[in-house]
């Protein structure tokens, strides 16, 4: 028998989406040595670009990232490289947190005339 599109579907709440993301995360590195530096570093120069016509509210999205994962101010400016464990880990807790909650946005937004 298959399994139905709907029925295969479970509603998450966003720290099981995020827990879930984490695990995964972990499993990539415990078993594959899946190092996800080099992608982070180029994020986060992507985010700095000057030249990004975005720049602003790249540098402000970051800074949010950051925040959210306890990172002191004197420190956002860092290489993903120059980073500590604790840090490293906690930042990509707090990216999977962000991708788990942008999950959750409505799908079709519009802007206010």
């Amino acid at each position: 028998m298959a399994i139905e599109a709907d029925s295969a579907l479970v509603a998450m709440t966003t720290g099981a989406r995020a827990a879930g993301l984490n695990h995964v995360a972990e499993v990539r590195s415990r078993f594959w040595g899946d190092d996800s530096e080099k992608d982070i570093s180029r994020f986060m120069n992507d985010m700095r670009d000057v030249r990004d016509s975005n720049y602003h509210e790249n540098k402000r999205a970051l800074s949010a990232i950051f925040y959210l994962a306890n990172i002191k101010t004197e420190r956002h400016e860092l290489d993903f490289s120059e980073l500590i464990t604790d840090e490293r880990n906690a930042l990509i807790r707090a990216m999977n947190h962000f991708r788990a909650v942008v999950s959750l946005f409505p799908k079709r937004l519009t802007l206010p005339n």
